[in-house]
């Protein structure tokens, strides 16, 4: 095993005159679990397709599992597993046959017994002969798992791999997922834009936004790094912004749309002499954020995550609403 799973130096990827990757940086160590948090459009899913091969660089270097991408990409391929946001099983297939064809894809001539060891540890050889489509969406989140682990990989990419899903749901997969990686020493590497999402489950997390890593480390080293807390304001009328530098505490403010975010030494100070400067019907939303991922988020980016995003649209999520209601 190798101290490092995957190293990245200065990984870019233009698209035309669209610099999607912008000489990003990562090490990710061997047996963890690395989240790479963004919003939709930040350049999540386009590293991924560097780093396992399906698009190439447009410069820079990474190795994955010990091999450079570009110069030996099938022994990357080789050791690598990835489950995608898109449903890649096939409905009119058994649990089983789904298995088979993995094997087929992957050229596996040995591959019953671990298939058998799969469907057993996700609680699904009682339905390996039934079809696909008669499954529920957790058992059909198991199988995909199951399909990226047979050909025993070191590393697993997964895509935003709970988009869409239920908060139920989502859950299980997250013991899925810890268990996993607890079971079988597997590095995995998940993007996501959950913010809970990617602090309950990574020991190691990367924030990107627009193509960049703007913040790296663990949840708790992050969180530890914002010196204050965050208060957003949605105002009825327009204020002048002096009048909110002017209060005891105020240490920064930005305006988003029609709401201003500030950046103060503690909240709870800071709000009465808030409601002192501004008349309480001038106020038409307030929101406090403490440290978390989502305010080291705000402090890098100047936004929220979850509207960084609003211009892009989120077509997986769309596709795995539209599946699960013709199910």
């Amino acid at each position: 095993m190798f101290e490092d799973a995957i190293v990245a130096t200065g990984i870019t990827k233009n698209y035309g005159p669209i610099m999607a990757v912008d000489h990003v940086d990562l090490r990710v160590p061997s047996g963890g679990i690395f989240g790479l948090l963004g919003p939709n459009g930040a350049g999540k899913t386009t590293i991924i397709k560097v780093l396992t091969g399906l698009s190439d660089l447009t410069s820079g270097e990474a190795r994955v599992a010990g091999f450079d991408v570009r110069q030996h990409p099938m022994q990357v391929k080789q050791r690598i597993g990835w489950v995608a946001a898109e449903v890649i099983l096939d409905d009119d297939f058994s649990g089983w046959e789904n298995l088979w064809l993995q094997a087929k894809f992957q050229r596996l001539s040995d591959w019953q017994g671990r298939a058998k060891e799969l469907l057993a540890y996700f609680s699904l050889e009682d339905r390996q002969d039934d079809k696909v489509s008669t499954f529920s969406t957790g058992m059909r989140k198991k199988l995909e798992i199951a399909l990226a682990l047979l050909h025993e990989p070191q590393v697993i990419f997964m895509d935003e791999p709970t988009i869409g899903l239920d908060p139920g749901t989502r859950r299980m997969l997250w013991e899925l997922i810890t268990g996993v990686n607890r079971e079988y020493g597997i590095t995995i590497f998940l993007t996501s834009h959950y913010i809970e999402e990617a602090d309950a489950l990574c020991g190691l997390v990367g924030i990107i936004d627009q193509g960049r890593i703007v913040a790296l480390g663990t949840p708790a080293d992050l969180k530890a790094k914002v010196s204050g807390d965050f208060i957003e304001i949605e105002t009825c009328e327009t204020i002048d912004e002096g009048r909110l530098r002017s209060v005891p505490g105020v240490q920064e403010v930005r305006i988003q749309g029609t709401t201003w975010v500030l950046k103060v030494t503690r909240a709870e100070e800071v709000l009465p002499r808030l409601f002192d400067t501004l008349k309480p019907d001038l106020i038409r939303r307030i929101n406090v954020e403490k440290p978390s991922l989502e305010s080291v988020y705000m402090e890098r980016t100047g936004k929220r995550i979850d509207q960084a995003d609003s211009g892009v649209h989120d077509y997986r999520k769309f596709y795995a609403n539209v599946r699960r209601a013709r199910r």
